[in-house]
């Protein structure tokens, strides 16, 4: 048995790579992650596939897909263009696993949007588990998803856990925990995030994410701000002080990966914090009593028929993404009758920061 290995979510920005020559040079990473679709369309430098090569000659490289967009409720040509890369990637390189992030994206610039959460549905949760089958079928090692750090409601908070074990269950499937994903839960729900992580299905957890984000002032409370994932600082003391309990909970956590924007550790100060929090997370996991057993996996065996499609959910996925972008009055998001969507339900904060984040990536 072996302690969890540490590694980082690899940028090919230069300050980020100025950043972490020295942990490289003195081999303290123990593993990459590379988000491979985000160079789909670009080419790599040679130092980057050198680097990377080298991390997957050695079976220390895990893939982090971001923009197949797992519950898009109608089949289009930019997923099985997306699948058909991923084949070719994952023929070129050795990846220990692949991985995706729970939601869905529509807007037309999708390479430039973020996922957003559904409720746990009978179609939903087929049309996730179709996709999710066309992407193992593609892959001969285990494929995982990702918790997401924003919700519209308490409710979506509540089961995501059940929704994530739901899905991964044909393709024996995996988790990764993002511990920060879950601290925006907790903050902006004035949830416990000890209680939070007890909800997911620890068992399934392969891999953890830390990292660090931001606060946004709120649109509807003098005093409170609202906790976003944006890579882009120091990994939160909280995270720090549960990160014991996690890896005592789960038993086949192979892979703990800290995640940082590439262009946000340009300064000393930045690289003194960056290397502080690593230096801490690997103190927590050498003091940890955390050695992971590895878990047998074998590709399932199934059929896949057409494309499993919505019109319906489609519509609706189509038209919430446009009342976000058009900063639709959330009072008037939360009075529109949807199928799929419990509007009724929603926070307006949440609203109001979906809208922000939606204009962010997506400004014309």
């Amino acid at each position: 048995m072996n302690k969890p290995y540490l590694g980082l979510a690899m940028m090919a920005e230069a300050d980020f790579v100025s950043a972490i020559l020295p942990l490289l040079q003195s081999n303290e990473i123990d593993v990459l992650e590379w988000s491979f679709d985000t160079f789909y369309d670009a080419e790599e430098p040679e130092w980057l596939n050198n680097l990377l090569n080298f991390y997957s000659e050695n079976h220390r490289l895990i893939g982090h897909g971001v923009y197949y967009s797992l519950f898009d409720a109608k089949w289009n040509d930019r997923q099985e263009v997306w699948l058909q890369k991923l084949k070719k990637e994952t023929e070129k390189r050795n990846y220990n696993h692949v991985t995706e992030h729970f939601g869905f994206m529509n807007m037309e610039n999708f390479h430039q949007g973020i996922p957003l959460p559904l409720s746990l549905h009978q179609k939903t949760l087929q049309i996730g588990k179709d996709r999710l089958s066309r992407l193992q079928d593609v892959l001969n090692v285990p494929v995982g998803i990702e918790n997401l750090a924003f919700s519209f409601s308490m409710d979506d908070v509540k089961e995501q856990g059940e929704f994530l074990e739901k899905l991964i269950e044909d393709i024996d499937g995996f988790l990764i925990l993002d511990l920060h994903n879950l601290y925006c839960q907790a903050r902006n729900f004035n949830i416990d995030i000890k209680d939070l992580i007890k909800s997911y299905p620890l068992e399934k957890v392969k891999e953890v994410h830390l990292s660090g984000g931001s606060w946004q002032e709120s649109a509807y409370g003098k005093d409170k701000l609202i906790r976003r994932d944006t890579h882009d600082d120091a990994i939160p003391e909280e995270l720090f002080a549960v990160l014991p309990y996690v890896l005592s909970k789960c038993k086949h956590l192979e892979y703990v990966i800290i995640e940082r924007l590439g262009n946000t550790i340009a300064t000393e100060v930045e690289r003194e914090i960056f290397f502080n929090d690593f230096k801490r997370v690997r103190e927590i996991i050498n003091d940890s009593d955390c050695e992971f057993i590895s878990k047998s996996w074998k590709k399932p065996n199934f059929t896949l028929d057409k494309p499993l499609e919505d019109q319906l959910l489609f519509d609706e996925q189509v038209l919430l993404t446009k009342m976000l972008f058009d900063n639709e009055n959330p009072e008037l998001i939360k009075q529109s009758f949807f199928t799929y969507f419990n509007t009724e339900n929603w926070d307006l904060e949440m609203l109001n920061t979906a809208t922000h984040i939606i204009k962010k990536w997506n400004p014309y």
